[in-house]
């Protein structure tokens, strides 16, 4: 097992050997033997240990056990106690999906915290397995079906081409300790019965179990392969960023087939997993939402808005008479050269004798209206926002500013004619005031 360890390891992670490298030590067969094999191999190897005090006394007496070992084999050890029980029920989790979130979240601050390059785990092949019948019978997609990935980010699982047979054998020969743990022989979970009824049977008739579905494996890491290019061709085609949002093509969402296939491979990785909600979005009026524990999906006309959760500010902001330049919550500069253009929409012309000061800049309001310049009369800038077609977005991210009660400026694009001067005011007069907005 040693030679065909060494052999995987060079074929898929030749680095290892130059790495700073954390590997999960439970106090199991299976992350002994890991960390057996791991030295063996000359790697430069910390241990991390979580004592999820799901066992009593067990719990504790596992992680003084793997102290020990630590200190008898001069390895930097890392053990942790978390309150397991209390994080699952105000998750709303189940035990085993508390204990994980929390494994990795510890590992990827280690990592963070400690420079470690690579955390290697000890799945094997018949976890993979495992997990791919789990997977099965709770209807996964192609995703799931291939059960447990090799990498993820920093995360290595190195035994997965060995069998828990061949881990069996390895720590027998090689006298390998370890901590046996009582649960794992209970039948449970799901994944216990599966382990000691189902997979030994199913073993028992058919010799070449393993070997088949790793082939299986093969044609599906394919299968997800060939998806990928699909998603992203698609993507490259129909999904236009910008600095705060993407825009996506209704139409172009509207050509896949099978759409509900394609709609929940999109969109999953933003956090929608209800399809029938994002169907519905595809014909719904302008305006409507959805929304995500990250992201919100906004409805508008031919595209849907994609854009992460933010808070939108309504504070107002104070602009005194002498300021002469402003960052937040945008970037403004005021009496500018006045050699500058007032045509330029980013540059806005004023009387300065007609403003009241302090000036304001904040967000719209459903009353609003404005004088816009070159046309004579009022406007509700609602209406002004629907004629140039601004997005939901759009208006929650616009800002105006007031004289008084005047809206003096849309920022950006257009001014209030009462207040604002032209080009063919003289060059040099005191009361031409400029302001410049700078996205």
């Amino acid at each position: 097992m040693f030679q065909k360890f060494q052999n995987h390891l060079l074929e898929e992670f030749p680095d290892l050997r130059q790495q700073k490298i954390l590997l999960a030590l439970s106090g199991g067969l299976d992350s002994c033997v890991l960390l057996a094999l791991c030295m063996r191999e000359g790697l430069q190897v910390a241990i991390a240990h979580c004592n999820f005090q799901l066992r009593g006394e067990q719990s504790d007496e596992d992680a003084l056990w793997i102290k020990k070992l630590a200190a008898e084999r001069s390895l930097e050890c890392h053990i942790k106690k978390f309150d397991t029980i209390n994080y699952a029920e105000k998750e709303k989790l189940s035990v085993q999906m508390a204990a994980r979130n929390l494994r990795y979240e510890w590992f990827d601050a280690l990592s963070a915290k400690f420079s470690y390059d690579a955390v290697l785990v000890a799945h094997h092949a018949d976890d993979a397995l495992e997990t791919f019948m789990i997977n099965t019978m709770r209807g996964s997609g192609l995703k799931g079906l291939l059960g447990i990935p090799q990498t993820r980010g920093k995360i290595i699982r190195p035994l997965l081409p060995f069998t828990r047979t061949d881990v069996i054998n390895y720590a027998n020969k090689h006298k390998i300790d370890w901590r046996e743990d009582a649960s794992n022989a209970k039948t449970d979970y799901l994944r216990n019965v599966l382990r000691h009824k189902v997979i030994p049977n199913w073993k028992a008739t058919d010799a070449n179990l393993q070997d088949q579905f790793r082939t299986t494996l093969e044609h599906l890491g394919q299968a997800q392969m060939a998806l990928d290019f699909v998603i992203q061709d698609f993507k490259t085609k129909y999904f236009f960023e910008a600095e705060q949002q993407i825009k996506i093509s209704i139409d172009g969402l509207k050509s896949l087939r099978p759409i509900d296939f394609f709609l929940h491979a999109l969109f999953k990785t933003y956090g929608f997993d209800h399809v029938a909600d994002l169907n519905q979005l595809l014909d719904a009026q302008s305006g409507k939402q959805l929304f995500s524990k990250t992201h919100r999906l906004v409805k508008d006309r031919a595209y849907w808005l994609l854009t992460k959760h933010y808070d939108v500010i309504h504070e107002t902001y104070s602009i005194n008479k002498n300021v002469k330049r402003i960052q937040t919550p945008i970037t403004l500069k005021f009496g500018l050269n006045t050699k500058m253009k007032c045509a330029d929409s980013n540059i806005a012309c004023f009387n300065k004798k007609l403003l009241k000061f302090p000036l304001t800049l904040r967000k719209w309001e459903e009353s609003d209206y404005f004088y816009p310049k070159g046309l004579n009369g009022k406007k509700k800038l609602s209406k002004y926002f629907k004629d140039e077609k601004f997005s939901l977005l759009d208006k929650e991210n616009q800002w105006l500013l007031c004289s008084g009660e005047d809206i003096i400026w849309v920022v950006g694009k257009r001014a209030d004619g009462r207040f604002a001067m032209d080009d063919n005011t003289e060059e040099n007069t005191e009361d031409k005031w400029l302001v410049g907005y700078y996205d």
